[in-house]
């Protein structure tokens, strides 16, 4: 016949990878990022500080304009999805995956510790920038008084910082926890991105849990980064040191833990390939060593 005759369906493209392929992946980014010059990680550190900033600074903006936290909410991941699409470096990311190469013998735990303070510092001098920039927007340079949105981000400060100051132990355990909670979902969402292989699917798994850390208050050290440093540069009521005892330092432990032990370690212990007992090859063997005997 002269038409079109169809080929026959032998195969079918799969968007999915299964959780045991996506443990593999984990393992392979943790040990790849450990093997990243200093300099890679400065700038894609830095890149990655740079754009939570943006997505932070977008999210208060839409909180604002709707006046509902909610549409904040579903806003700020855009930054997470770039930084993960562009394989960028995000230190509280990092801490589900480097320290996971460690534990599978890829890498040094001199790599690890070298991969995640670079990172640091990178996200550090990233989020500070663009808060300089965003301060001289805000306020003409300097030329004008802070608008709504630079008091809101100035009563963020202050609440990250002398909120918890002013219950001593409960308040650091209140912020430590809350970095838990928010890095056991931003280091989810570098791991569901890797259950899909196309661009689509990757934003749709990432978007979700940073959707559920942001809508809730829970503390992220990279944001913390950007949000307090330019209250301060706005005149909130909070210094360099209270920033890092009351915040800083607290949140980055949290999320370590939050991210390393509930992601990362949690997956790699219950999908990590276990050796499968037969009881008919037990059997047979058995049976073996009877009629040896």
């Amino acid at each position: 016949m002269g038409g079109a005759q169809a080929l026959p369906y032998t195969t079918q493209i799969m968007d999915y990878v299964k959780p045991t392929d996506v443990l593999e992946s984990m393992v392979k980014a943790g040990a790849t990022k450990a093997g990243l010059t200093k300099s890679d990680l400065i700038i894609r550190g830095f890149l990655s500080g740079a754009l939570l900033g943006f997505s932070t600074s977008l999210a208060l903006t839409a909180t604002l304009q709707t006046n509902t936290p909610l549409v904040g909410a579903l806003i700020f991941p855009v930054g997470f999805v770039l930084i993960v699409l562009l394989g960028l470096e995000l230190v509280t990311g990092s801490f589900a995956l480097v320290p996971l190469a460690r534990r599978d013998g890829r890498v040094t735990a001199a790599n690890v510790l070298s991969n995640l303070a670079w990172v640091f510092l990178g996200n550090l001098i990233g989020s500070v920038f663009y808060a300089a920039l965003l301060y001289c927007v805000l306020t003409t340079a300097g030329n004008v008084p802070p608008d709504a949105l630079a008091q809101k981000i100035i009563s963020i400060a202050e609440a990250k910082t002398l909120g918890y100051a002013k219950f001593g132990g409960a308040g650091l355990l209140t912020c430590f926890t809350k970095a838990i909670l928010c890095n056991w979902m931003v280091t989810l969402g570098v791991v569901a991105a890797m259950t899909s292989t196309s661009t689509v699917g990757k934003i749709v798994a990432a978007w979700l849990p940073i959707f559920i850390f942001f809508a809730q208050g829970f503390e992220h050290s990279v944001v913390n980064m950007f949000v307090i440093p330019l209250g301060m540069m706005l005149g909130a009521k909070t210094t360099l040191a209270q920033w890092w005892l009351w915040n800083q330092i607290p949140v980055t432990l949290g999320n370590f833990v939050g991210g390393y032990l509930f992601t990362g370690l949690a997956l790699y212990l219950t999908l990590k390939p276990k050796e499968a007992f037969s009881p008919k090859s037990a059997t047979a063997i058995d049976l073996t060593e009877i009629v040896a005997k």
